[in-house]
């Protein structure tokens, strides 16, 4: 049985033909050629987002520290007037 089915895929093989269309060859080759050009500008929108939205954090961490500071010395002069 399995000697049946190799000869039967050699037969199948020595059938085919492996030649290249050229025209598609081409064509494939420009597509790839534009997918990788579509690649890095997503890689650079990429980094370019990243590079924003760690902007972002650093000033959201600015914020809050100011925010804090300024919490805490209205909250000092309030217990300070209050004299509790």
């Amino acid at each position: 049985m399995c000697q049946f089915m190799t000869t039967e895929l050699l037969g199948l093989l020595a059938n085919m033909s492996f030649e290249i269309d050229p025209v598609k060859y081409g064509q494939l080759w420009e597509k790839v050629d534009n997918l990788t050009t579509k690649v890095d500008k997503l890689e650079e929108g990429m980094e370019e987002l990243l590079a924003l939205a760690n902007k972002g954090r650093g000033g959201f961490w600015v914020g809050m520290m100011v925010v804090s500071g300024i919490s805490s010395i209205v909250g000092f002069i309030a217990h300070w007037l209050t004299g509790k």
